[in-house]
């Protein structure tokens, strides 16, 4: 992964939850993670779906997200179910960054389709 670790000497404090959401977003596939969750939740093996990464690779970020406190997890039966912290300001400001990212947009319009198929 092309991440590399960052400087979180301040830890416990706002400069640190800071750093980790500013980390977590610096990732194109953490960021296109977001927008895939921001229709509803998905398990791990459907978001690793829509991508051409290993599972692990996509597990690693699924944790970074986690760690900064974007998206939540919740283990129902044999699968693990991730969906956005709503409450979350950086959520907010995320989800009306994808209505006008020519990146986001699509993917966020395909994430609603899909959840109206279900």
């Amino acid at each position: 992964m092309e991440d590399e670790a960052f400087d979180d000497t301040m830890e416990g404090s706002s400069t640190s939850a800071a750093q980790r959401v500013f980390h977590a977003l610096s990732s194109a596939p953490r960021r296109k993670i977001l927008a895939y969750l921001s229709a509803s939740g998905l398990t791990a093996g459907e978001i690793a779906d829509r991508f051409s990464m290993s599972k692990p690779a996509v597990s690693q970020h699924l944790s970074v997200l986690e760690t900064a406190g974007l998206i939540k997890r919740e283990k129902q039966g044999q699968f693990v179910h991730y969906s956005l912290i709503e409450s979350n300001l950086v959520n907010v400001l995320n989800g009306f960054v994808q209505e006008v990212c020519p990146v986001g947009r699509p993917i966020k319009k395909e994430s609603q389709a899909r959840t109206r198929k279900k």
